[in-house]
């Protein structure tokens, strides 16, 4: 049966491999011997297991070493670099992503640098500069900097407690509460490889044109010289124009025919606008600034079955918002069209009043019921209700997804609670210790090149895998410091509280893990968590924001170390390479998240207090954070329960249950019909995709996909498999370095913003689209 992520599935040859070659190793071979002329040819639209074996190619050489003197030397560098810069970026008005693709350019910079510029003279030489850089060095850079790269979300917490609760603990708390929370996300994700890495249906799409970009960098054959260049040409390309959208002409940002033609009216700015954040739905606006088009999820790579559930989500959307907010729905008009803070009951049309939320929390860190009977309950917008509404439905829709379209890979995951399979597992480590004379009891159950595997799961069969048991003892370790830290940090979260969070982290990430690594999307699931948080534990809101910390973040950890895990499997490192970049990666990150975060806060507790910021330092995210940690945390039952303003919104879960089973039943009823292709988690969570942010790049976005996913890999598949990935790894990579250079030199990331002179293309006044602004915006 077809999955959501490919067109037709597999290739018969993929499965009658892994049945033939359970034991069998592949033999090695290097990337340099590809020849373009050894390339098959594709007659017909290319299908995933050309994507697989095509676009990163079947071949290996073990004998590579990923761990030397420059492996360890540039990821720790970028490491230090990644994890001081994502600390402050936290806390920026702008946000500066650092994404893997620039990691990856930056390294190769390095790397070829230090290749040729150390002597290899001597036992010193050869010790500093094995040889040209190579691939799997490569590689173990970009999983440990990237590893370090991305915040930590306990900053949350971290922030919160000091701002609004005047709470501040040791450097040594902090840190093992970072560690903790991130690592305890990663020990989930290490026990179901088996389920998010291995099977052919994980495609992690995101990883596809990072490992297609390393190939095509480090190969040495006639027939990549072509792709390099066009690599190298659409880099520098995309590179210099991001000067002009983002810099000098910010109109390209969103160009709106309807907002030009009518630039007085509210209504066309909610629907056609959307260049500025909140501003509107971006309706038919066209952008051509690359860094919003992708926003690091690159159009190019989401399969066609994810880029039509997404369509359908967005018109979705945009009927739904529109329909809700001049239907006046939960008093949709007293508040703005698209808002994420939380707003009083005072407020009128064109007047909104925030929630006075530092009223209502008492000193103790509880609500304060008395002072909320005064100030009434808080409200949100009508577009923060139905994201909150349609995640929950995405939640359950997801679970019936996975269940009726992935079987298999969903009794993987939970195959390791089998009494056998964990008696094996305990015989295993007794083994290891010399306690027992079956090592490898733990795998004697079960084949490692099962038939739904990833062609390139069979490549990493000539490399020591990484036991279980490792990272069994990862999340062993993570919750016992976690308990530890809960009740020293008096988080008011009892230790059957953290129990609780840990188990609602390891399903969604089983649920939305998978659904990432199928589709390429990245679903955004705290605030139902936090509302989860909150009903088990109403009245404490620092509960419920320690409650998120291991349920959430270990979550958005665990997708991480998946998606590097396969980034790793279609690389051929090492597995026990990977774990180690890894863990490293996550210390040096975790630990320069804090020293960053502490010394801002520190220094610029008061400007991270007020509403707007300034150009240098904001409080947004924490702000944001904070309040639903309040709202969710406060009031679930006055709020949610049945009879509350918003008691749809936990009850449309059960109508998510539901969603899947009508396409699931049509497809095996009609299966010419093409059904199996629409993804109806994907669909709940794009119907409620626009409720912030900049939304004029949607129409540009499917443009772009559509064209490479739809018309290119159908009509010119060997084109598509060559260069389609590549080229998205150019557009990224080129993008990345020229926003951080112009975040820095005249954005306002590190100083005061050096803003381009006023014209058409940058107007002085109103939004940067022309659109209608209120006075009060």
């Amino acid at each position: 049966m077809a999955k959501q992520a490919i067109d037709d599935g597999p290739a018969p040859v993929a499965t009658d491999r892994a049945r033939n070659e359970k034991t069998d190793r592949i033999e090695p071979s290097t990337v340099e011997h590809v020849d373009e002329a050894d390339e098959p040819k594709l007659s017909k639209p290319a299908t995933a297991f050309d994507v697989l074996t095509h676009t990163i190619h079947l071949q290996d050489d073990p004998t590579l070493s990923a761990i030397t003197f420059r492996s360890m030397t540039i990821g720790l560098g970028l490491s230090v670099f990644g994890g001081v810069l994502s600390g402050i970026f936290y806390f920026k008005p702008q946000f500066v992503s650092i994404p893997a693709v620039f990691i990856a350019v930056v390294a190769f910079l390095l790397g070829e640098a230090m290749a040729r510029l150390i002597p290899r003279r001597g036992a010193l030489g050869r010790l500093l500069n094995p040889g040209p850089f190579n691939i799997k060095e490569h590689l173990a850079i970009t999983i440990m900097a990237n590893a370090a790269s991305t915040s930590a979300l306990g900053l949350e917490i971290v922030a919160a407690e000091r701002l609004y609760y005047d709470r501040r603990f040791s450097g040594a708390i902090t840190f093992f509460m970072l560690i903790s929370s991130q690592c305890l996300g990663y020990g989930m994700a290490g026990m179901m490889r088996k389920t998010m890495v291995y099977p052919a249906a994980m495609l992690w799409p995101a990883n596809l044109p990072i490992n297609s970009m390393l190939e095509r960098l480090h190969s040495r054959a006639p027939s990549n010289r072509k792709p390099f260049r066009v690599f190298l040409y659409v880099f520098l390309g995309i590179f210099f124009w991001e000067i002009i959208p983002q810099w000098i002409c910010p109109l390209l940002t969103g160009v709106s025919v309807f907002c030009l033609a009518n630039r007085k009216s509210l209504t066309f700015t909610n629907i056609f606008g959307g260049a500025e954040g909140n501003e509107g739905l971006g309706l038919f606006s066209i952008c051509l600034d690359w860094q919003y088009i992708s926003g690091g999820l690159s159009p190019l790579y989401f399969p066609v079955g994810s880029l039509i559930s997404q369509g359908i989500g967005i018109a979705g959307c945009i009927i739904l918002f529109t329909g809700v907010y001049y239907s006046n729905i939960w008093e949709a008009k007293k508040f703005p069209f698209l808002s994420q803070i939380i707003f009083s009951d005072s407020s009128t049309a064109g007047n909104p009043v925030q929630w006075n939320q530092t009223a209502a929390i008492g000193p103790d860190g509880k609500i304060n019921m008395t002072a909320v009977d005064e100030l009434g309950l808080p409200n949100f917008a009508a577009s923060n209700v139905l994201n909150i509404l349609l995640t929950n439905m995405c939640i359950a829709a997801a679970i019936t997804h996975l269940i009726l379209w992935y079987p298999v890979e969903i009794k993987a995951a939970f195959r390791f609670l089998s009494p056998r399979r964990m008696l094996a597992s305990i015989k295993s480590v007794g083994g290891r210790l010399g306690l027992s004379s079956s090592p490898r009891a733990a795998d004697s159950d079960e084949s490692h090149s099962e038939a739904h595997y990833d062609p390139h799961y069979l490549l990493m069969q000539n490399y020591k895998e990484c036991p279980d048991w490792w990272y069994g003892i990862v999340l062993v370790l993570s919750a016992t410091v976690a308990l530890v830290i809960i009740y020293t940090s008096k988080s008011t979260l009892p230790w059957w509280g953290l129990l609780v969070a840990c188990l609602v982290g390891y399903c969604h990430l089983l649920v939305f893990g998978s659904m990432q690594g199928i589709t390429g999307v990245s679903f955004t699931i705290q605030s139902i968590i936090q509302m989860i948080g909150g009903y088990m534990r109403p009245r404490f809101p620092i509960s419920n924001m320690y409650f998120s910390l291991y349920s959430y973040n270990s979550l958005l950890q665990g997708t991480l170390l998946a998606k590097d895990l396969k980034l790793a499997q279609y690389g051929h490192l090492a597995p026990r390479t990977t774990f180690a970049m890894q863990m490293v990666g996550t210390v040096v990150g975790a630990g320069l998240n804090y020293v960053m975060a502490n010394s801002i806060i520190d220094n610029q507790a008061d400007i991270l207090r007020s509403v707007q910021g300034t150009n240098i330092w904001s409080g947004a995210i924490t702000q944001q954070f904070n309040a639903q940690a309040v709202t969710f945390g406060g009031f679930p039952h006055e709020l949610f329960s049945v009879g509350g303003k918003y008691q749809w919104v936990p009850l449309a879960t059960f109508l998510g249950f539901v969603v899947p089973l009508p396409f699931w039943y049509a497809h095996r009823r009609w299966p010419r019909l093409g059904l199996d292709l629409i993804n109806t988690p994907v669909i709940m969570f794009y119907l409620c995709y626009l409720n912030l942010g900049i939304n004029s790049s949607v129409m540009t976005f499917f443009m772009a996909g559509f064209f490479a996913q739809w018309y290119l890999r159908r009509n010119h598949p060997n084109i598509f498999v060559k260069y389609n990935y590549l080229v998205s790894a150019a557009l990224d990579g080129g993008t990345s370095v020229m926003v951080f250079i112009l975040s820095f030199a005249v954005l306002g990331a590190a100083k005061a913003a050096v803003a381009f002179p006023k014209y058409w293309g940058n107007p002085a006044n109103g939004h940067i689209d022309y659109c209608y602004k209120t006075p009060s915006e």
